[in-house]
């Protein structure tokens, strides 16, 4: 049984919009290091924490094509990119790791005794 792979391409920002392009294989473990701040350099440096923009690839070889390109663009055109499917530059990763509430069951209502044998009801 083979393993499908997964490769994500994408787009942290600061609350002052500064922006981050990256690579990864782990989306979830990568925002959380974000998030926590381990990732020194230009992110720790300007507290970029929020998950604005990703794509999702079969094959880690596009996946780095498609961030160096990204990577490569004028602001104006990432800021579009992101603008285009998160128009207001919300946290897409803000429920992320969060406990979540289960649904509680629907109760059935009580079914009604069978009749007994030799007695109408």
């Amino acid at each position: 049984m083979s393993h499908e792979y997964r490769y994500f391409v994408y787009i942290m920002a600061s609350n002052s919009r500064r922006l981050y392009t990256g690579v990864t294989n782990n989306i979830v473990r990568r925002v959380a290091q974000h998030k926590a701040g381990e990732i020194a350099g230009f992110t720790q440096q300007y507290n970029i924490n929020r998950l604005v923009y990703f794509e999702v690839f079969q094959y880690v070889g596009y996946a780095i094509r498609r961030e160096k390109a990204i990577k490569h663009w004028i602001r104006a055109r990432r800021v579009a990119l992101i603008e285009r499917d998160n128009p207001t530059w919300e946290d897409l990763a803000a429920d992320w790791g969060k406990p979540i509430e289960l649904l509680k069951p629907v109760g059935a209502p009580p079914k009604a005794d069978p009749p007994r044998p030799g007695r109408e009801g």
